[in-house]
């Protein structure tokens, strides 16, 4: 049987290669109880070594905090620029689609090079007005509460006008991709209106930088059900991976 410290470093090894840890299976790799994981874990935590969640730990705190979209768009800047020439590959003409809010479906959008009868429907007023200098492209922009925050609109007009339309493709921001959890944002009237875009799009792409995984807002927009890729960095565990392809989502890494 393993000492404290073997556990602790076992525990601590596998939150580095996989960014989280199960206490279930921490069980069973070390053939203890649960109790006694979970007395590792709270050790852990009071030394600031990971933080704690439902049923396992995670080495970066997995509460997400709102932040206006100016200071979000500085974040991962590279990385998003990468994700959304990936997600503008998957366009083609005579496509109706829907873009979300946020600093990575924002970069979309200015990565966006004019096709043929392309619509585009959004809550952004960032995204709506990238989109506008393209004559060739019909913009469709949603009314509603502007959140001022991510300079989006929400509310039940929005998700009442979604009702008309049936669209390609769904691309989505979020600010957490929890495994237990799914997928969330730090507002619960944007999630909601997040669910209602998916209801009426064929597929739903989300875009996610690598820092989004392992996080939770406090508005959650779905489960790994409703979703049929992701588009992120490099930065994702491998186990992240291998788990998301085994619920069937495609995952693409740039």
């Amino acid at each position: 049987m393993l000492t404290l410290a073997e556990r602790h470093q076992h525990i601590l090894n596998r939150l580095k290669q996989e960014g989280q840890v199960n206490v279930l299976d921490l069980c069973d790799k070390l053939s203890v109880s649960s109790v006694t994981i979970r007395k590792d874990l709270k050790l852990l935590e009071d030394k600031g070594l990971l933080f704690r969640t439902h049923g396992g730990a995670t080495a970066h705190n997995p509460y997400t905090i709102d932040r206006s979209v100016n200071e979000k768009e500085k974040i991962q800047a590279t990385e998003k620029n990468r994700i959304a020439i990936a997600a503008a590959s998957l366009l083609q003409p005579n496509d109706s689609i829907l873009i979300a809010s946020g600093t990575t479906v924002l970069a979309l959008a200015r990565n966006i090079q004019a096709k043929t009868n392309l619509t585009v429907i959004t809550p952004s007023l960032n995204v709506a007005l990238e989109l506008n200098r393209h004559p060739e492209i019909e913009v469709m922009q949603l009314g509603g509460v502007m959140r001022k925050s991510s300079s989006s609109v929400t509310g039940p007009y929005a998700e009442s006008i979604l009702a008309d339309f049936s669209c390609s493709k769904l691309f989505l921001g979020v600010d957490g991709i929890d495994l237990d959890f799914g997928l969330s944002t730090t507002n619960v009237m944007e999630a909601h209106l997040n669910r209602q875009m998916i209801k009426v799009s064929q597929k739903t792409i989300v875009l996610a930088d690598s820092t989004k995984f392992g996080k939770r807002g406090f508005g959650k927009i779905c489960g790994f059900e409703d979703i049929d890729r992701i588009i992120t960095d490099s930065g994702i565990s491998e186990y992240t991976v291998k788990t998301l392809e085994g619920m069937g989502i495609k995952v693409t890494i740039v």
